[in-house]
């Protein structure tokens, strides 16, 4: 198969599962609409808000495990190659950021985004989180959190590639990708 029917079926699939909106599913179960509840956002945090601590923590669990999923396949499938990992990721948060199938209204993206990095980098991604937790604990402020996952994981992207990596042209493209 040629490497960019490969891309291009990546992406699409990703980008689909990323359409995938678990707040809407699971609000419905509640017999709501989260769109219509909130700040109408269709995310954990807005799920949280509005449902409690048990539904915002399973949304949010759904959308990282949505991030893993095609992160994960990918890795499995093609086990060497940085660029379709990084396609992926990007096209499953893409996707979950503007779903197609909800007229390009979905949530912010940033469980879907720690699901990827989970499988792309563990260690990092799992300090961060560990970082931002303790930040929404103390200051009570799920963006403030989100906003250091974003930051410290990008920053952390960038000194990764400075560092560890011979700068050739794949992971150029993978950091060009990842700041996205």
């Amino acid at each position: 198969m040629p490497n960019w029917l490969i891309i291009v079926l990546i992406m699409i699939i990703s980008y689909l599962v990323g359409n995938i909106s678990f707040s809407r599913i699971i609000s419905k179960t509640q017999k709501k609409d989260i769109t219509k509840l909130g700040s109408g956002n269709p995310g954990s945090t807005n799920m949280l808000r509005n449902f409690g601590f048990k539904i915002g923590f399973l949304t949010f669990v759904c959308d990282v495990l949505k991030g893993v999923l095609p992160a994960l396949v990918v890795r499995i499938v093609f086990p060497d190659n940085a660029i379709y990992l990084y396609l992926a990721g990007i096209s499953t948060i893409v996707g979950h950021i503007y779903p197609v199938i909800y007229a390009f209204k979905g949530g912010k993206g940033i469980a879907t985004m720690v699901g990827f990095f989970f499988v792309a980098n563990p260690l990092v991604t799992l300090i961060v989180v560990l970082v931002a937790l303790v930040s929404w604990l103390v200051f009570k402020y799920g963006s403030m959190a989100s906003f250091i996952c974003v930051t410290a994981l990008t920053v952390f992207q960038g000194i990764w590639a400075k560092t560890e990596l011979e700068l050739n042209e794949s992971k150029w493209v993978c950091l060009i990708l990842y700041c996205i």
